[in-house]
């Protein structure tokens, strides 16, 4: 299948996808910071600089969108045109988010990954309990937390 858009406007359209401050990354701030929580972003010094992270609580936060971190949801599906440019750079993005979270959790950082469709989509949860289930993992002292859609395949966190 052709693409849908002349070489410019893809291209324009493509530059204009945000790695950071997303709307599922803002909602997640603003509901953890209005429960008292405080954070850091984006730390540069910690593997693929995590999105929120929570030194008092040893914790760091992902907010991965679905389609760039290869999630095996309904919001994932695999581009029909450059294929071969696609699989390298998604399975390449889901490569690092594993090495990633493996050095996080050596150097004892406990992970949450909340995946964009359990904030968007059909099948989401509401983002109070979202907010409600990063709090408790906060709090809890687990290693890991997982946060997806209701009918998502995988229960992986990387």
């Amino acid at each position: 299948m052709a693409d849908v858009h002349d070489k410019k406007t893809r291209s324009r359209n493509m530059a204009a996808i945000r790695g950071a401050h997303t709307k599922p990354e803002m909602l997640i701030r603003r509901g953890l910071h209005a429960l008292g929580f405080r954070y850091r972003l984006h730390d540069w010094k910690l593997p693929g600089k995590p999105d929120i992270v929570l030194p008092k609580h040893r914790a760091v936060i992902l907010v991965n969108g679905c389609f760039w971190h290869g999630h095996d949801c309904p919001l994932f599906r695999w581009p029909a045109t450059r294929q071969e440019f696609w699989r390298a750079k998604i399975t390449g993005n889901m490569e690092r988010d594993a090495r990633n979270i493996d050095m996080l959790l050596a150097s004892g950082w406990r992970v949450a990954a909340i995946w964009e469709c359990a904030l968007k989509g059909r099948d989401r949860l509401s983002p109070e309990a979202v907010i409600d289930s990063l709090a408790r993992w906060i709090c809890s002292g687990d290693q890991r937390l997982t946060l997806e859609g209701l009918n998502t395949k995988t229960g992986d966190l990387s």
